[in-house]
């Protein structure tokens, strides 16, 4: 059998003897991408986890994987396999709240909390200016930053009111919120300090960052000293997906070829944006819908977890990767070709929210 752990249906059994008896060794590897793809699909579905709560963390702005992540993580709350509790912005840049608020209305979720930082934050925003686009095209109940709550104070109330060791929270940005959240002392909310309440409510860290063995790395190093600290001090097992985990999925163009697929703010972020840098011609670099995908679905069977910690260089935000036995970060390696994450991921962006017209 091709994948002996995993029952193969009649379909998947047939493609296999097939591409291993009649057909050439080029033929054989793109028929065992299919087979793989086949395979790892029926598992998904067949072990899909159920209502976990998770608060996503995103700089929504500079990258546009972002858009794919949260097109992510809405297709998994529309499947029964999560709740978002919050969406957070670890940037401040004048149109991250309402854009958003756009995605989540979209998704026929408009009450989502947003939350955005109201102490100092990263400004940067995108380039190819899709955020105003999404903003003057789309629905959405929040205008601006100022009608956003505070991120921190957003966490607290939050996680207060979850179960013990529930909360999954999701970071594809940058790590100002959650050095906060470490950093905030007792309140209306809760009477535990910010490390005692994240020790308390929350499950695990997933978090698109670093690069591995060594580098440097955007999530980290646009603010690279509250990076410092959550790793050193964020009391929860973090799992990492590294740079070169999303560097060779390439997603979106499915989705903005799609003639089916119309009035959708996640296509036209994609169908912005691509034509504009000729390095993403087919199609953007996944890092931040990794992190969703392994959040939600379980790191298996795409990746192994190597145990260790993660440093960060305090004067210029690189990282460095430290095998450890008895380290509390797990960073993700790859274990099945990426084009088989690449046609999950694009088949999950093209997920279109429940009774859409």
């Amino acid at each position: 059998m091709l994948l002996p752990r995993y029952r193969q249906d009649g379909l998947t059994a047939a493609i296999t003897y097939f591409a291993k008896n009649c057909i050439t060794d080029n033929m054989k590897k793109i028929i065992l991408l299919l087979t793989l793809s086949l395979s790892f699909t029926s598992l998904l579905h067949a072990q899909r986890p159920k209502n976990i709560p998770v608060i996503f963390d995103t700089d929504m702005g500079p990258d546009y994987d972002d858009v794919g992540a949260i097109a992510l993580l809405h297709y998994f709350e529309d499947k029964g396999n999560t709740t978002i509790l919050a969406t957070m912005a670890s940037s401040s840049h004048s149109n991250i709240a309402a854009t958003l608020s756009v995605l989540n209305t979209y998704f026929k979720r408009p009450e989502i909390p947003v939350g955005v930082p109201k102490a100092p934050a990263d400004t940067m925003r995108d380039f190819q200016h899709w955020t105003d686009s999404l903003i003057s095209k789309y629905p959405h109940h929040i205008k601006n930053n100022d009608e956003a709550e505070d991120a921190v104070k957003l966490y607290r109330k939050i996680l207060s009111a979850q179960k013990n060791k529930s909360v999954t929270i999701v970071t594809v940005g940058f790590f100002t919120n959650l050095s906060g959240l470490l950093r905030s002392k007792p309140d209306e909310y809760s009477l535990l300090t910010g490390r005692e309440l994240v020790q308390q409510k929350v499950k695990q860290l997933v978090s698109m960052a670093g690069m591995f063995p060594t580098g440097i790395e955007f999530n980290v190093v646009r603010d690279k000293e509250a990076a410092r600290y959550v790793f050193e001090q964020w009391p929860t097992k973090i799992i990492i997906s590294g740079f070169e985990i999303g560097k060779n999925i390439k997603t979106g163009i499915p989705l903005i070829r799609s003639e089916k697929i119309q009035n959708s703010p996640v296509k036209d972020a994609f169908r912005i944006s691509i034509p504009l840098s000729p390095q993403d011609s087919a199609g953007r670099m996944s890092w931040d819908e990794t992190a969703v995908l392994v959040a939600i679905a379980g790191y298996e069977p795409w990746y192994d977890l190597e145990q260790g910690i993660l440093t960060v260089n305090a004067a210029d935000g690189s990282n460095t990767w430290i095998r450890n036995t008895r380290g509390t970060h797990y960073k993700l390696v790859e274990k099945t070709p990426s084009a088989v994450v690449e046609e999950l991921i694009n088949n999950m962006m093209m997920h279109e929210p429940k009774n859409n017209k």
